[in-house]
């Protein structure tokens, strides 16, 4: 299989995994966007709003009203950044940490369910492959392409596992 049709195979099956997984149902009176915004703060920690309208992909108006309702329910708070005293930093509470732990949980179990339909053999290659996702992730915190080339070589090439010498099915059972 050439790289273009690997890199699309690919990206189909995390676009199909991800409508999977990801989407679970609403939480009570949260938007996906402000679901976002409590995950990003959760993986990230404290962080300016300028920050968020980076990662979370929408307009500034629309992020800052999803942020005051996010505060006016207890979820974050704003506090000053040590770093800038005219610049402040967003950061979690406990009621946002928990709302996040829920989720976490949440996909946890749907995907156990998902998982424990998959023969053990599946399982343990579904492990190599949570391994490679990590690498890649890893490029994309630390852009630095040559050790990002060296991450992607040790399996974008033959396209093999850590652990075998079987080409990865990345699709696995999640793809209808």
């Amino acid at each position: 299989m050439d790289a273009d049709r690997t890199v699309e195979r690919l990206t189909r099956s995390i676009e199909n995994f991800n409508s999977v997984f990801i989407r679970l149902p609403g939480t009570d009176r949260l938007s996906f966007s402000a679901l976002s915004v409590l995950h990003t703060l959760s993986r990230r920690g404290p962080c300016r709003l300028s920050e968020l309208v980076r990662t979370e992909q929408i307009k500034q108006p629309a992020l800052t009203a999803a942020v005051s309702k996010l505060e006016r329910d207890g979820l974050l708070t704003r506090g000053p950044d040590p770093s800038d005293g005219r610049a402040v930093l967003l950061s979690l509470t406990d009621s946002g940490r928990q709302i996040v732990a829920g989720r976490h949980t949440d996909r946890v179990q749907r995907l156990r369910t998902l998982i424990d339909q998959l023969p053990a053999s599946r399982r343990t290659r579904l492990l190599d492959i949570a391994d490679v996702l990590d690498d890649v992730v890893s490029c994309k915190k630390r852009p630095a392409l040559r050790r990002c080339s060296a991450v992607v070589g040790r399996w974008w090439p033959a396209a093999r596992t850590r652990a075998s010498a079987e080409p990865i099915d990345i699709a696995l059972a999640f793809s209808d």
